[in-house]
């Protein structure tokens, strides 16, 4: 495991996330009230012994060094580390990076250890739970030069999705990126309890370090999924892992709402209560969350929040969030405050003319997202009234009927959304 050094890739711009990353990189958005998304990948590669952790980033990577620098300090005797790479000039380039492959093309100068012979590539938008040990074990023992990290899905979810198709021994033959057709998929089916199932990349590739260092040097094409891993499978021997557990790319604001929600359930999609494998993030040393009178359904609280007569519903309420007197808040999920204000702390409210930070008093809150840092007046109505699909305006952003309130954001009194 020490042979293994893991890359995990910050993105683009995120443009399916917006606004949620208008002001943030992709792997910051917060998610599950306490966590951010880069969390997830680098968890993962903790539990499984990888301690050899860095993460390319480019856009609006302020909050992401900051969480990773607060975070994630290891041992020194481990050898371990956590470590952002931004994008950089240099003599030789002096442009941004252009794709995946890409990215970790013009880093390979900061991958040269002698002691590295395995390349781990991970997204930073997707939720799921598995050891990387037992990706590397069957690397090892398939002789294999590329393993793609593979989960079966149903023929709906493929347009979106790198699509395998392999021999009886795993090896990879053939690899379509998002098919549009589905004639073009018909005969790599497999079948998995009976049902028809089909293998998609869950865009985790595992590498012999030589053979990524000479498949980026001898090509200038920008994406794993879409042009090197397709152009390898004639030369390269290349194999498909088959992953079975839970997995979901989060990189749409339709996916981010959904899966967020889903931890509210009775028995969650991966349990954040496993001592076993712990997910980790920044130590924050925040008081208990404090419970006025108020009424909580199906539902999760992170720490310090304040929390007066109100009625939460199927929602996730995040860090330091403040939700005052007769306010309703369901099938939402707040992402809480970056500090607190004196008197919000002291006393739930502020004579100033200026709104105080968090949900004001008699607010309703349905199917929304409220970012971080949110001011929002009292007797708000933040419920879709119209029912919209798609708009925008300089209070709030709607996609696909979910309306999301940007960071900082401040709401008058009385305004109906």
């Amino acid at each position: 495991m020490k042979d293994v050094l893991s890359i995990i890739l910050g993105g683009g711009k995120g443009t399916r996330l917006y606004p949620l990353t208008k002001h943030r990189a992709k792997p910051a958005v917060p998610i599950v009230g306490k966590y951010r998304l880069v969390d997830i990948p680098i968890s993962n590669c903790l539990n499984s012994g990888f301690q050899k952790i860095f993460i390319l980033t480019q856009f609006e990577s302020g909050s992401l060094n900051r969480h990773i620098f607060r975070g994630y300090k290891l041992d020194s005797l481990s050898g371990g580390f956590v470590e952002i790479i931004a994008a950089e000039q240099s003599v030789e380039q002096s442009d941004w990076f252009q794709g995946s492959a890409d990215a970790v093309r013009k880093c390979l100068k900061h991958f040269t250890h002698p002691g590295i012979k395995y390349i781990l590539v991970l997204s930073g938008d997707q939720l799921y739970k598995m050891n990387f040990s037992d990706l590397l074990r069957f690397h090892i023992e398939k002789n294999s030069e590329i393993t793609v990290a593979c989960n079966t899905v149903a023929i709906e979810e493929t347009p979106y999705l790198g699509i395998m198709g392999i021999n009886s021994a795993c090896r990879i033959e053939n690899f379509i990126e998002k098919p549009k057709d589905k004639k073009e998929i018909r005969d790599l089916a497999i079948q998995v309890d009976g049902q028809e199932r089909y293998l998609a990349s869950m865009g985790i590739y595992l590498f012999n370090k030589d053979i990524l260092s000479e498949l980026l040097t001898k090509s200038g094409k920008a994406d794993f999924g879409k042009e090197i891993i397709p152009d390898a499978l004639s030369s390269k021997k290349t194999y498909a892992f088959t992953y079975n557990g839970y997995w979901k790319d989060i990189g749409s604001i339709k996916s981010f709402y959904e899966e967020n929600l889903a931890f509210t359930e009775a028995n969650p999609p991966l349990d954040l209560f496993d001592e076993d494998w712990q997910f980790f993030t920044r130590p924050r040393y925040l008081p208990l969350t404090k419970f006025l009178n108020s009424c909580i359904e199906k539902s999760n609280i992170a720490e310090g929040a304040i929390i007066d007569k109100a009625k939460i519903i199927h929602s996730i309420i995040g860090l330091r969030s403040i939700i005052r007197s007769e306010s309703i808040v369901e099938d939402s999920i707040l992402m809480g405050n970056d500090f607190y204000e004196q008197t919000d702390n002291k006393r739930g409210g502020s004579s100033s003319k200026v709104l105080s930070l968090g949900i004001g008093k008699n607010c309703h809150i349905k199917k929304a997202i409220i970012d971080k840092n949110v001011r929002m007046g009292d007797d708000v109505k933040i419920i879709n009234k119209k029912n919209i699909r798609e708009f925008e305006n300089g209070y709030c952003v709607i996609r696909n009927g979910i309306i999301i309130i940007p960071k900082g954001t401040v709401i008058p009194s009385g305004t109906v959304i």
